[in-house]
């Protein structure tokens, strides 16, 4: 099902620049693709969402994948991508840090309905590999794990991640048990979305 918020998203952008609610946006240029990358997301029975200021779609709770728009490209990000067998290999790492999550990115106008029937079936793979309870092997700090959210958060904001692992290893332990700490998910995300700033500054959880 459809949601205003994405709606709003597509219609206006996702806010983190000055080219919001403007022609510029990246959402105007790669509209097209969007919206054909969106309808793929919805037949394949995922629930729409906004996280990240950005639309993503999830099953029981869990997140599949995540559109995204840039002046070069558009995207749809598997969180799972690294375990899929992406036999086109038609699937990027965001960046050469990022290790779980690998994006199908469109670089030309249009090409996304190219591609519907490839997409299609990715979209098929990444459920059954939701569905299957199948993880990806994640880094971490001694015996701190990186929750699904944060690796989602760095997949998204490849210098959130660069930041990250610049901090001291005793201040990357303490955000990392604070973000597993809650039982539910969307807790554990705006937990993570209210450190972002703390993170990018160098700054210790909690620190002013």
């Amino acid at each position: 099902m459809k949601t205003s918020a994405v709606d709003l998203y597509l219609s206006e952008g996702c806010g983190r620049c000055s080219r919001y609610r403007t022609t510029e946006c990246s959402t105007q240029f790669w509209q097209e693709d969007l919206m054909v990358l969106r309808s793929l997301c919805l037949i394949a029975g995922l629930k729409e969402e906004l996280k990240w200021s950005h639309p993503c779609y999830t099953l029981d709770g869990k997140n599949v994948v995540l559109l995204g728009a840039f002046r070069e490209y558009c995207l749809l990000t598997f969180f799972k991508g690294s375990i899929m067998s992406d036999p086109l290999q038609i699937l990027e790492f965001q960046g050469e840090n990022s290790r779980i999550a690998k994006s199908a990115r469109i670089r030309e106008v249009g090409q996304a309905t190219v591609l519907k029937a490839t997409l299609s079936s990715y979209l098929e793979e990444a459920i059954e590999i939701e569905h299957s309870g199948k993880q990806v092997e994640k880094g971490g700090t001694g015996d701190h794990p990186i929750p699904d959210e944060l690796a989602s958060a760095f997949d998204e904001l490849p210098e959130l991640r660069e930041a990250f692992q610049r901090l001291t290893p005793g201040r990357q332990r303490f955000y990392l048990i604070q973000f597993s700490q809650p039982k539910q998910s969307k807790t554990r995300e705006a937990r993570i979305q209210k450190s972002i700033d703390n993170i990018m500054a160098g700054k210790g959880y909690g620190e002013i």
